[in-house]
């Protein structure tokens, strides 16, 4: 009995992956161009639709390619104007992007990973574990949604101006696919958006960081949360891999290979944890002087967590040491909470594959209110 050869999905090839593809069938190079700003700038999926193409290669195109995009399983506004949509990833597992509106912007946060493996402690997404990688159709295909399904500006242009790898997942570890979806992003062809409204957010792998910088002249936000090692390998495991120094020796080449580039330092304030004015001091010493930036995150959160967000006069005062140490710094407002659409908050539905391997895992906030009992006593 025949099998039919699965359609390659077109929606996640960038221009030189598609343009290999389409060569290997005989078209022009050009003819990738076309392909692009349909499936891309047009919002069109049906090759019968794409009329500046001949119509052998429609033909052959629908027998052999589709654009299959992510089925949207919800949507869930928020009062405030935010936007939540969860998608199918398969086997009864979804992943959410949020879409926040400002005046000038629109930020766009989509995701990565089917969960994540890093484990932040403070994370909803960590807490669920982590399934497997997004392919690039599938981080696209979140994009492709949110442009085509929100009104566009009073200027016309499409609602999403920015975009940010802050949802679900480490976009690092999933570096292949992620680049891929960034090649689409920056391409005239098909979304256009500058680098500098493109940005990756990373808890800190070395590694890609450094080769990220060779390949992809975008924005990079790094989730550091701690002043010291000590603090966070609790907060943030991947520390005990590649430890603060390392992690900023990467940060201050990734920015010394783009002029005028700052490092964005993202860090979550935790009542009682990693906010007292000592750490802020701690902060600044690591940063002063550094093409970096800190954008402070009240804690988000969720079912399960024993912290607990720092009180407002609290991250008002952190803020203000910054400042007066000489750092530009920043508070990120809350926005979505009520949809569960808030940094840290995203969780969507994950079969955890790590911890079905491995057994349960230590829960690291009881390791962590262990510690901070055992120091009080001494």
């Amino acid at each position: 009995m025949s099998s039919t050869a699965p359609k390659t999905n077109l929606l996640g090839l960038p221009h030189g992956d598609l343009e290999q593809f389409l060569a290997a069938r005989g078209e022009k190079p050009f003819r990738a161009r076309q392909v692009l700003q349909w499936i891309h700038q047009r919002g069109v999926s049906e090759f019968a639709d794409m009329t500046d193409l001949s119509k052998a290669s429609r033909a052959w195109l629908d027998k052999e390619a589709e654009v299959a995009l992510p089925r949207v399983l919800s949507r869930h506004d928020s009062t405030d104007g935010t936007v939540k949509w969860l998608f199918a990833s398969g086997s009864g597992q979804a992943v959410e992007t949020v879409f926040i509106p400002e005046p000038a912007r629109g930020t766009l946060c989509i995701s990565s990973q089917v969960g994540c493996a890093l484990d932040c402690a403070f994370c909803a997404t960590g807490a669920q574990g982590f399934n497997r990688n997004l392919d690039s159709a599938e981080i696209i295909g979140q994009v492709r949604h949110a442009i085509m399904d929100l009104p566009r500006r009073d200027n016309g242009e499409p609602a999403v101006t920015n975009i940010v790898f802050m949802g679900m997942g480490e976009p690092l570890a999933n570096y292949r696919n992620v680049v891929a979806a960034l090649k689409l992003l920056v391409s005239d062809w098909s979304y256009g958006l500058s680098r500098r409204r493109v940005t990756i957010s990373t808890s800190g792998i070395v590694p890609q960081i450094e080769k990220l910088g060779d390949e992809c002249n975008v924005s990079l936000a790094v989730s550091l949360h701690a002043p010291n090692d000590e603090l966070r390998n609790e907060l943030v495991p991947i520390n005990k891999l590649h430890p603060i120094s390392a992690l900023l020796e990467a940060c201050w080449a990734y920015a010394g290979k783009h002029s005028n580039r700052f490092i964005t330092f993202e860090y979550v304030t935790l009542r009682g944890v990693n906010d007292s004015l000592s750490h802020a001091d701690q902060l600044a010493k690591l940063l002063i002087d550094k093409p970096a930036k800190v954008n402070l995150i009240p804690f988000n959160p969720f079912p399960g967590t024993d912290f607990k967000r720092s009180s407002a006069d609290t991250i008002h005062h952190f803020q203000a040491r910054l400042r007066q140490r000489g750092l530009v710094a920043t508070t990120r407002r809350t926005r979505g909470d009520d949809i569960d659409a808030a940094c840290g908050q995203l969780a969507g539905k994950v079969s955890d594959r790590v911890r079905k391997r491995l057994g349960d895992k230590p829960v690291r906030q009881e390791r962590m209110r262990n510690k901070k009992t055992r120091r009080a006593s001494a």
